[in-house]
């Protein structure tokens, strides 16, 4: 196996044995061979396109095929065969379409063409030989573009998905994604070519989280500053983790009444400010951190876990009979339930002793998403303007466990009196349950919401920059960003195409990004790693 997507890579190279996230050799080379599949699916849709033919069950199943190999979301093979199959499946009944409608279905690319071997063992042979270094003459820096290109598609493919749960769809969106998976398979495609369409995918990722946006409030209600419990309350649990709020919402439904006190863990956490969840009087409060402290968390939960979407790890034996995945996350053996029913997960829970007491400890404030925020604008550029407010910070970005990461704690509990800081997604985990004050009533940490809110962050800064008559980049405002899997790739992207410069990222540079690649990087966004807490903030504050 070769794997280099992630920031915890394998000595900042690759994962060559197994993977840190303990993916199976087995699976990585299912999963290079779906990603294969898809390549060629997306190359017929394009096609398919061009004769007025768009097919809505393809467009699904590419978001959901390609999330499906995002970092931490599946490790069960037999469903990755299935994946393949379909993808085929898929692939052969597009081509008909096409056809049908006076296009030409003939393709000379193996992805648009391979037959899938007939067992799991033979597919990771066929799988093994279309991976990341499957073509050793090409150049490194094409390999790295490539590789960007499609790990910004994956964080794109996994909100287009979150997006279309909620019903919400852009065909634009669709269309972008199968270009951009085709373009993969063109030997042609230079620096140029890929460095656009990089760029391309970040633009069309503010329109899939702007999607998210849409039906995350559409349907829950913007989020409202909220006090979210960290303590527990005596009687029967379940957690859920991951990010999906229509998951939330149904087990929300299905618990009323039954003597249930649902909780939420990692990114689930800014669910607590939406206000049709926050009305149900047994959605209590938060329990635990971030994903990669899960194994001993979920462990020391008195009652049934559910994990959503992405972010699971190896379970623990000591609770693998009780903790449940739903959608498009697996894990070998461990019980998957159906999206609209989780019986299985409350009957668990009942049968669990769950809290013996009630626990008192600290809370923590949600709901500063960009409706929030914008609420109390006129209040914060008079602060700016009185100089009450200096600066503002977004540290934000994944959590992981690989060492480095006290940086971005160290950076907030150094950011100065009259600085706001802005946070989401789960790097906010290393500094939450800090009390920074306020500032005129404003509170100095802001939790804009998950990953998926980054759209919010934004909003924020574009009305910021609108309401000072500047661009972004003009703003006393500084992103010192975090990263670990392939959602923050595309946000990275996101932020790359609206121009924003001098972005931190840590806690370690891609290992898929060449020097070279590094460099144009650089000279056209000066992004940099970040350095030491204290330097950074003497270089960024003067």
């Amino acid at each position: 196996m070769f794997c280099f997507q992630c920031e915890q890579t394998a000595k900042g190279e690759g994962c060559t044995k197994i993977g840190v996230c303990g993916k199976q050799p087995e699976t990585a080379a299912l999963q290079d061979l779906l990603v294969h599949a898809v390549k060629g699916l997306s190359l017929v849709a394009v096609e398919a396109r061009k004769a007025g033919v768009s097919d809505d069950a393809v467009n699904r199943f590419t978001c959901q095929a390609i999330f499906s190999t995002l970092t931490n979301v599946d490790f069960d093979d037999e469903r990755f065969v299935t994946l393949i199959q379909a993808c085929v499946d898929h692939r052969e009944g597009l081509k008909k379409k096409l056809a049908a409608a006076g296009g030409s279905a003939s393709f000379a690319e193996d992805a648009a063409n391979f037959t899938p071997a007939g067992s799991a063992a033979e597919m990771t042979a066929q799988g093994e030989k279309v991976g990341v270094q499957a073509d050793p003459d090409m150049n490194p820096d094409l390999r790295s573009l490539r590789e960007l290109l499609i790990y910004g598609v994956k964080g794109l493919a996994a909100y287009a998905d979150h997006a279309a749960i909620l019903g919400q769809q852009d065909e634009s969106v669709f269309a972008f994604i199968h270009e951009a998976m085709a373009a993969t398979l063109n030997k042609d495609q230079g620096v140029d070519e890929y460095v656009g369409l990089a760029l391309k995918c970040g633009e069309v990722n503010i329109r899939a989280m702007e999607l998210l946006d849409s039906g995350n409030t559409g349907t829950y209600g913007h989020p409202v500053p909220t006090k979210v419990p960290l303590g527990a309350k005596k009687g029967k649990a379940i957690l859920v983790s991951g990010h999906d709020l229509k998951d939330l919402d149904t087990l929300l439904k299905q618990t009323e009444g039954k003597g249930i006190n649902v909780y939420t863990h990692g990114e689930m956490l800014p669910c607590h400010g939406y206000p049709e969840l926050k009305k149900h009087p047994h959605f209590f409060g938060h329990y635990g951190t971030a994903w990669q402290n899960q194994a001993r968390e979920f462990d020391a939960f008195p009652g049934a876990v559910l994990m959503t979407t992405n972010c699971i790890q190896k379970p623990k034996e000591t609770y693998s009979d009780r903790i449940f995945t739903t959608g498009l996350v697996g894990w070998p053996g461990v019980t998957h339930v159906g999206n609209d029913d989780f019986t299985p997960v409350i009957d668990k829970a009942l049968e669990m002793e769950g809290f013996n007491e009630d626990v008192e400890a600290k809370s923590v404030m949600v709901g500063f998403g960009h409706n929030a925020v914008m609420g109390v604008a006129p209040a914060v550029i008079e602060a700016v303007k009185n100089k009450a407010i200096r600066h503002f910070f977004l540290v934000g970005g994944c959590d992981g466990a690989k060492p480095g990461r006290n940086y971005y704690t160290d950076f907030v509990e150094q950011v100065p009196e009259d600085c706001v800081v802005l946070t989401l997604a789960c790097g906010k985990f290393r500094f939450f349950d800090k009390d920074l004050g306020d500032i005129g009533g404003i509170p100095r940490l802001l939790d804009v919401g998950q990953c998926n809110d980054a759209y919010s962050a934004v909003r924020i800064a574009s009305a910021l920059a609108e309401a000072f008559e500047c661009g972004v980049n003009d703003l006393p405002l500084s992103m010192v960003l975090s990263w670990y899997e392939q959602k923050a790739c595309v946000i990275l992207l996101s932020l790359l195409h609206l121009g924003i410069k001098d972005i931190r990222l840590g806690p370690s540079l891609p290992a898929f990004i060449t020097p070279n690649v590094l460099n144009v990087l650089v000279e056209n966004f000066n992004i940099m790693p970040i350095g030491t807490a204290e330097g950074d903030l003497k270089a960024i504050l003067g």
